[in-house]
């Protein structure tokens, strides 16, 4: 057994981006959000992901525009430091180190060089109390600093950052827990508290669910659990402070944000409409519907022309100031529960699981992007809490991603159970699933799982339910014609003893199917549906079901309720091994002879990776996660590893991806694969493979190929210099685009830049001057020696011919000039553009 050595888990995208209210830069190009150990940088006009700010060790919790640099971000995290980044070019600046987990970060630009933090109160076992804390961020030239300076503001705080609030550019912080509104002012060190009653005379929930200050007023807006907002006034004066009432939201309302100038308030909740009050107009107001998941966070650029939502499906929504839908960038929607399994597209390589309600969603691993929904239950999916809508719970994919297979049900939590099959063919003409066949009464009782053959001859979907019956379903044929028609028809209906079926899998090359009833599996043959042979060996329930892949097709692993993972030899129809341990989840790799089993003891998960034919695991890794783990999948790499130690072989084709309860999408990753990754993310470097261009012949690069090829023998200090026109397109092109100035003035420097000599250097006037009086002079010595020359070769080519009457005729001396110059001349610039041609 191989332990751990390289390999290591990681985050490998698909974090939550909605934890944080999103920030938006100052100019509007930017949205800005909190994901997992990282923050994410966007773009407002492409909905692009740019890049990330990585360095955090721990879920990032809070991230804040620098007041003293617009170009700058502060981010904090549970991993106990605050970071400064230059989020144009992805650059850490500094880091400090404060020692405790950090729960939400604020800033204000009268307290220049201080940052407001939460962090749990000491004697909280729950952190559900935290106290709000001014941290001193010391001036020092080092890249980590230690923050030694921690001043209380506040103990009690609201665990949710959402009713933290600060009020007239930092005069005052107000903040909200429970049914009490405090205001703390900074000048006069002290704090005034306001209560409501838990109920009114009608029965609503008065709690504080958010708060917002206005950015010149004295006026906070509050939002409430009964879906009211009260907007606070003349909150100096304890006994004289009064608050007005408006009320759309029939939930509770969310967040609230101010504008910039302060004109409107905004407002969002489960409803999923944006509201925008006219501030001091009464009840005057606009609304945004049908935006997705509830709105849980609203933030607004700093010159108020772009508005940012974030919803509980994982995704922002940015929104110009006129109340219009310019972009939306949707994250992995992960909901409360993934139903279906992890399962990969064989066309588009992306990952797919339910995603928002009554939709499969596929999503981009490779450039953590999600691609599109595809809606399954097609209805209305109304945002309430309660209500029983219809779900997607299964769903499948033929071997060559023609056929997709997703079961719907509604009802999970009463007697009274909807459920239906369909299944869906793939639409060259629109690059997407359509539906083609719905079953409503696929069987009576609810359908416990399903898979498709493995043959690329003949399509098959078996499914099993807990009316004790599975059923093949095959594309029909029409009675009369004979041809096979585009829909589905049951094929074989098959049971065994009046027991429950539980799972099913097909063998590698689809000879044999493999159905377990409850504690016995039984073993078909579906070309004529007879029952081969059935395994009864291990005690329990068969939980999971698998055939080995390529060599080790010959064997069946089963896991089983009484903790027992099982192999058998179907040539022998016996039992090969089996092992005690509880294993949460049994992923095999189509790719190799690997299974992955994961398993759940002493409150972590464990890896185990093994062949089938061998029941000594190839890999183990201790310790993968906290938490139980309920969904993997082996991912097909586009370009197998081969530099792998025996410790990751197992990764050389594919990649193993699992989702944690937390929602938590995580991956294995090889030092190999890190240093591949790492390469290709450094920036562009042209090498000498690049195909010859005009454009790479401006860099230079092809003289020095042609003198490297002519002069092989010459000592290093012969090797001609770099062309300075080199020098400076590398230069605009490395340089950031930000700091470069404008393309009017790049525009004469560039062509300037060809315009020089590849072979000479350009100097400064009076050397040119020197330099070319010189060359003529040099030319003037050149034609009297060849003079003295010409006249010591023309005698002894006369000589030489003796009887020959017709002499060649001699260029003149105007005329060899001319001809040496032109041989001078650098043509090789018409070579890269012959060779260009098609």
């Amino acid at each position: 057994m191989v332990e751990q050595s390289e390999v290591r888990v990681v985050r490998c995208g698909g974090s939550k981006i909605n934890l944080r209210p999103p920030i938006i830069s100052t100019d509007s190009r930017f949205v800005l959000c909190a994901s997992g150990d990282s923050v994410k940088v966007y773009s407002t006009r492409t909905e692009e992901w740019l890049h990330s700010l990585q360095g955090h060790t721990n879920q990032v919790t809070g991230i804040t525009l620098n007041p003293a640099n617009h170009l700058q971000v502060y981010s904090c995290s549970a991993d106990g430091t605050v970071k400064l980044w230059d989020f144009i070019d992805g650059i850490l600046i500094k880091t400090f180190i404060i020692g405790y987990p950090l729960f939400a970060i604020y800033v204000s630009e009268k307290h220049d060089g201080i940052v407001f933090l939460h962090i749990a109160m000491d004697t909280d076992s729950k952190n559900e109390c935290f106290q709000l804390v001014a941290v001193h961020l010391p001036k020092s030239a080092e890249q980590e600093v230690e923050a030694k300076e921690l001043s209380a503001v506040s103990s009690r705080i609201s665990p949710n950052p959402s009713c933290t609030a600060f009020g007239r550019e930092g005069q005052y912080i107000a903040f909200a827990r429970h049914l009490q509104l405090n205001v703390y002012f900074f000048r006069k060190q002290k704090t005034y508290s306001f209560s409501l009653k838990a109920t009114d005379k009608k029965g609503a929930k008065n709690a504080f669910t958010c708060i917002a200050c206005h950015p010149a007023d004295d006026c906070i807006a509050t939002g409430h659990e009964d879906g009211k907002i009260r907007l606070w006034r003349n909150f100096i004066h304890t006994k004289e402070y009064t608050y007005s009432t408006q009320h759309w939201h029939h939930n509770a309302v969310n967040t609230v944000c101010f504008t910039p100038e302060g004109t409107n308030l905004l407002s969002g909740g489960i409803e999923s409409v944006l509201v925008q009050w006219q501030y001091g107009a009464g009840n005057r107001k606009e609304f945004l519907p049908r935006l997705g998941g509830s709105i849980l966070h609203v933030s607004t650029s700093s010159d108020g022309q772009l508005f940012c939502t974030s919803h509980s499906d994982n995704k922002i929504t940015v929104i110009e100031s006129s109340f219009k839908v310019c972009g939306v960038i949707q994250g992995l929607v992960k909901g409360d529960a993934v139903l279906t399994d992890l399962m990969i597209d064989p066309r588009s390589k992306a990952l797919v699981l339910n995603g928002k309600p009554g939709h499969l969603q596929f999503y981009s691993l490779l450039r953590d992007k999600h691609l599109y929904n595809l809606d399954i239950v097609q209805q209305e999916y109304i945002y309430e809490a309660g209500l029983d809508q219809f779900e997607v719970v299964k769903a499948a994919f033929d071997i060559k991603g023609y056929w997709l297979a997703t079961v719907e049900e509604r009802g999970q939590k009463s007697s009274d159970l909807e459920f239906s099959l369909k299944l869906w063919a793939y639409d060259e003409r629109t690059q997407s699933f359509v539906l083609n066949t719905t079953i409503t009464a696929a069987h009576t009782d609810r359908i416990m799982s399903m898979c498709f053959s493995s043959s690329e001859e003949t399509t098959m979907l078996v499914t099993t339910a807990e009316d004790g019956q599975f059923k093949a379903w095959c594309q029909g044929a029409d009675a009369d014609t004979q041809q096979d028609q585009n829909f589905w028809s049951c094929d074989f209906v098959g049971s065994y003893h009046n027991l429950k079926p539980t799972n099913c899998s097909f063998s590698a090359d689809s000879s044999l199917l493999a159905v377990s009833f409850q504690e016995v599996i039984t073993i078909w043959s579906p070309d004529t549906w007879e029952l081969l042979t059935t395994l009864c060996q291990p005690p329990g329930v068969v939980r999971d079901l698998c055939f080995g892949q390529l060599s080790c097709s010959k064997y069946l692993i089963a896991t089983t309720t009484r903790n027992l993972l099982c192999c058998w030899n179907l040539l022998t129809c016996a039992l090969e091994w089996s092992t005690s341990v509880e294993v949460s989840k049994l992923q095999p790799d189509p790719l190799s002879e690997n299974v992955a089993a994961f398993s759940y003891q002493s409150k972590h998960t464990d890896l185990f990776v093994f062949k089938p034919n061998e029941p000594r695991p190839l890999f183990t890794h201790k310790n993968v996660c906290s938490e139980k783990m309920h969904r993997a999948v082996f991912v097909p790499r586009e370009e197998p590893l081969n530099n792998c130690d025996e410790s990751s072989q197992w990764l050389n084709r594919s990649q193993l991806y699992f989702l944690t309860q937390n929602m938590d999408l995580l991956t294995f990753s090889t030092a190999t694969e890190e240093d591949r990754m790492l390469s290709s993310s450094k920036r562009l470097v042209i090498d000498d493979s690049v195909a010859v261009t005009p454009f790479y012949l401006l860099l230079g690069k092809h003289r020095q190929q042609q003198q490297k090829l002519n002069t092989p023998s010459h000592p290093a200090a012969d090797k001609p210099q770099q062309p300075q026109g080199s020098v400076t397109i590398t230069e605009l092109l490395h340089t950031p685009a930000h700091v470069l100035p404008a393309a009017s003035v790049l525009c004469s420097m560039f062509v300037s830049s060809l315009l020089i000599s590849n072979t000479g250097v350009r100097q400064d006037p009076l050397r040119e001057m020197e330099s070319s009086e010189q060359e003529m002079n040099s030319e003037k010595e050149e034609e009297h020696s060849e003079e003295e020359m010409e006249a010591c070769d023309s005698q002894q080519e006369l000589r030489a011919q003796g009887s020959v009457d017709e002499v060649t005729p001699k260029l003149s001396k105007a005329q060899e000039r001319e001809l040496k110059r032109v041989r001078k001349t650098d043509f090789s610039w018409m070579a890269g553009l012959i060779d260009s041609k098609p």
